[in-house]
């Protein structure tokens, strides 16, 4: 590993320990099982702008991916995102998703119809246009800002659900699956900087993605933190 590797590995690491997704008060409350049922469904709901559009992400990457070797990998991504064939006994994770839903009561139809706030139209649009703009960009908004942080935590989601809202291991079975997949996922960043950052505007456009990236998901995160507060 090059020294200028080491320090944008090392500063990825800072810029999550600054802006920790899940230490967001909409997860904390989920976590402390302090959310309401009909919070907790309408947090579901608005959730699903990643699970159920991923295509929209992982597809424009694999797309804009310039290198074959790397095009395969971001293929078996996606194949496990949209076949479950790897990971997930051949459920897809929009698949296992949906089933989630359907434990707290959400029909899929509903999951499909929902009125999304605007922080996640607008998280949408942001992912999909940098997972288009330029691999480097993409993979790194992708594996080393929105992934990164999750196997660490879809634990501790699914151990509220138990515990919190009584769902069994069959209905957070999406949780825990990512656990796994998504270390897989983003466990990329020295590969993907010694191929693909070769200058030092590289190094600095994958700091700026990450901490980018990190801020649209917590803008996300606000407005439908403030959505579902509204509800009682």
């Amino acid at each position: 590993m090059t020294a200028e590797t080491a320090r944008t590995l090392a500063e990825i690491a800072s810029i999550h320990r600054r802006k920790p997704l899940f230490s967001h008060p909409l997860w904390t409350a989920w976590v402390n099982g302090t959310l309401t049922k009909p919070q907790l469904c309408e947090t579901v709901k608005q959730a699903g702008i990643i699970p159920l559009h991923n295509h929209h992400y992982h597809g424009r990457l694999y797309i804009v991916c310039p290198d074959p070797k790397w095009r395969a990998r971001i293929a078996e991504v996606a194949y496990e995102e949209g076949t479950g064939r790897l990971y997930s006994d051949g459920v897809s994770h929009h698949e296992l998703y949906l089933q989630f839903g359907e434990a707290l009561g959400i029909r899929r139809k509903e999951m499909y119809a929902t009125s999304y706030c605007g922080g996640a139209l607008a998280f949408r649009e942001y992912f999909s246009m940098i997972c288009e703009r330029s691999f480097l960009e993409g993979v790194s908004a992708h594996m080393l800002a929105a992934e990164a942080p999750v196997p660490r935590h879809g634990s501790k989601r699914a151990d509220a659900l138990r515990r919190h809202y009584g769902l069994d291991d069959k209905a957070v079975k999406f949780f825990t699956v990512h656990e796994v997949a998504d270390e897989d996922h983003s466990n990329v960043g020295e590969d993907l900087l010694r191929e693909f950052a070769k200058t030092e505007s590289d190094h600095a456009l994958v700091l700026k993605t990450v901490e980018e990236m990190l801020d649209m998901m917590k803008f996300m995160y606000d407005d439908i933190f403030r959505t579902v507060s509204a509800i009682h």
